[in-house]
């Protein structure tokens, strides 16, 4: 018999869980805008306060968009938006835990080197342009730092693009992302960005002549050699 006492819920609670039976009902589609704080009060017989932290709480989990000056609205959570819900929380846990860096680092090498695989069997010659111009646009950025690790992630987060699946480029964007304090140091040793380009170089050959293997084998060396440069600067 489970002796624990049954927690009291708060109100805005009570609203979130109605208002999103009636969003899951039909009853607002995406693009629509909610009653207005006052009709929602009436509606529920609650005060503002708890209308408006029941609505900054559909906010924060991507379900409403919040204007000034005007009622919520609901929208449809993007792969992009539902990622960058959980990106504060991540970077403080490898902030507070450092060992959780290794565990990052493992994910995104298992991660990448798939989609590199993938790539190399989906890319389209469409695919391999936009891939080549990521890569010309990254050794364009060599003389500024903060261009040169952007344009590293958005050449990342393009073969994940290939994929076709929208999910795969908001994981990569968000794991380099989260570690971007840790990467920058990897890129301020001495030759690294053109270690990198030279890398990056390799993955593309790889995927524009459609081998899955060579992809995934210069994926991992690629993203081992900065584990090990990361550990040597740490």
């Amino acid at each position: 018999m489970n002796s624990e006492p049954i927690q009291r819920r708060k109100i805005y609670q009570e609203v979130v869980d109605r208002l999103m039976n009636r969003i899951r009902a039909g009853e607002w589609g995406a693009g629509d805008h909610l009653p207005s704080e006052r009709d929602l009060m009436d509606a529920y017989g609650v005060g503002r306060p708890a209308v408006r932290e029941a609505l900054q709480d559909l906010a924060r989990s991507g379900i409403v968009e919040i204007t000034h000056g005007e009622r919520a609205r609901v929208v449809v959570p993007t792969a992009d938006l539902l990622i960058e819900q959980v990106a504060g929380g991540a970077k403080h846990l490898l902030q507070m835990q450092p060992d959780m860096l290794g565990h990052l680092k493992d994910a995104r090498l298992f991660l990448e080197t798939g989609l590199c695989r993938i790539a190399a069997q989906k890319a389209s010659d469409a695919d391999i342009e936009r891939l080549r111009a990521c890569l010309d646009a990254h050794r364009a950025s060599l003389s500024d730092l903060s261009v040169f690790v952007n344009r590293d992630m958005l050449f990342h987060r393009e073969i994940a693009v290939i994929s076709g699946n929208p999910i795969f480029p908001a994981i990569v964007e968000a794991m380099f992302n989260w570690a971007s304090a840790f990467y920058q140091t990897i890129v301020r040793a001495p030759g690294a960005e053109q270690v990198t380009l030279a890398e990056h170089t390799r993955i593309y050959e790889a995927i524009a002549a459609r081998d899955p293997d060579a992809a995934a084998m210069a994926m991992h060396d690629h993203l081992t050699r900065a584990n090990v440069l990361y550990r040597a600067h740490s």
